[in-house]
């Protein structure tokens, strides 16, 4: 399949001054619930998509993206002009989470639950509940139950 016949999809930040498109599909979605994310989102819970680093684009506006890491792992990213929240790039995993409400017609089909040791907001949906994240990121894989 090229590059013209994949999904994309188109998002930007609060004001519009930004805005960025993904293509393709995500490597995974679901439901982060680790202090960090929480903090920076300002809710209980952070609903991402991760996309390698080449499937995302910003369109219009990248002068006005500001960049904030708290940590090497992850590399928060805003609009300056009006602070909202656009993605976080994770370099050693070479990933960017691309926030669900940033890329509003992507279906979002979360599959798993990460940082559940961390939660303030106790979700009951049948989905994976990991205690920190999966092995194949580097996390112990240990589960949480309902």
């Amino acid at each position: 399949m090229g590059v013209d016949t994949m999904p994309s999809y188109k998002g930007a930040c609060f004001c519009g001054a930004v805005e960025i498109e993904v293509t393709g599909e995500p490597h995974g979605m679901g439901y982060c619930h680790c202090r960090s994310c929480r903090s920076w989102s300002a809710g209980p819970v952070n609903a991402f998509t991760l996309w390698s680093p080449e499937a995302v684009t910003v369109t219009k506006g990248e002068a006005q993206i500001g960049t904030f890491a708290k940590t090497d792992n992850s590399h928060r990213q805003y609009c300056t002009q009006c602070g909202g929240h656009l993605m976080t790039r994770h370099p050693p995993m070479n990933l960017v989470d691309v926030y669900a409400a940033t890329i509003p017609d992507l279906p979002f089909k979360p599959g798993l639950h990460v940082f559940y040791a961390e939660t303030v907001l106790p979700i009951r949906d049948g989905l994976p509940k990991f205690l920190d994240v999966p092995k194949e990121f580097g996390g112990s894989g240990e589960m949480a139950t309902e």
